[in-house]
């Protein structure tokens, strides 16, 4: 079995040989490091799907190392749209700074008793482990790095429909700028998600909130429909 490895000093894929045997993506890149090659760099935390710290990229899929079973020919590489600080270990503070621009956090704190159900309705965005799968995975990055990206307004939404937000508006303002309608709706977040988050559905929610404030999306209005609507009058 051999597995290629994408390495930052060369920019090189490199090749690696192993036992053919089941295992982890994270236990082939530890026994690569303690008995081939002691440079590689990859991060790693609680090996149980957790943490979300070893997120790669394989075969250009993202993937939890810890989780995922390496295969003859996979190719690795680290996440897209993120600095790389060596090999496979990348820069993710940039990508929580969306969370400050669309300020995804209770705005206007208000008493109210939730319910089971209510609860349920949440629990899912709260499920989040921080990979940044979602970001490598988002296409529209590569045309807009300003996008707040699907972490950021899955975040936005899942506090817009709380039910001790008093303040959804502010939310709802702070997601329009790169946020809501620069999605493309691919749900390549959705499929990414190792914990069954679903973005694209949560962005789609923030549009219709967006439309009850007022907010309507830019790319409509400015289509061209190929005539002139006052043409005649």
């Amino acid at each position: 079995m051999t597995i290629t490895i994408l390495r930052s000093h060369n920019k090189q894929e490199e090749a690696y040989p192993l036992e053919d045997k089941e295992r982890t993506l994270l236990k082939a890149l530890t026994d690569i490091k303690a008995t081939q090659d002691a440079s590689l760099t990859f991060s790693a935390g609680c090996r149980a799907s957790v943490c979300g710290t070893c997120a790669v990229r394989v075969n250009g899929k993202e993937q939890l190392a810890c989780a995922y079973k390496v295969q003859d020919q996979d190719v690795i590489e680290p996440l897209q749209y993120h600095e790389v600080l060596r090999d496979l270990k990348v820069n993710k503070s940039l990508t929580k700074k969306t969370l400050q621009r669309s300020t995804a956090w209770l705005q206007t704190f208000q008493e109210a008793s939730l319910t089971p159900k209510d609860e349920k309705f949440s629990e899912k965005q709260s499920d989040c482990i921080l990979c940044d799968a979602c970001y490598s995975a988002c296409p529209v990055y590569a045309v807009n790095p300003d996008f707040l990206g699907p972490f950021a307004l899955t975040r936005a939404y899942r506090y817009s429909s709380d039910k001790r937000e008093a303040d959804t508006k502010t939310l709802v303002d702070n997601v329009q700028s790169n946020g809501v309608w620069d999605c493309i709706l691919c749900a390549e977040c959705t499929l990414a998600c190792p914990k069954g988050i679903d973005p694209k559905t949560d962005i789609l929610m923030l549009r219709s909130l967006s439309i009850e404030q007022g907010y309507t999306d830019p790319t409509f209005v400015q289509q061209s429909f190929g005539f002139d609507p006052n043409a005649g009058f």
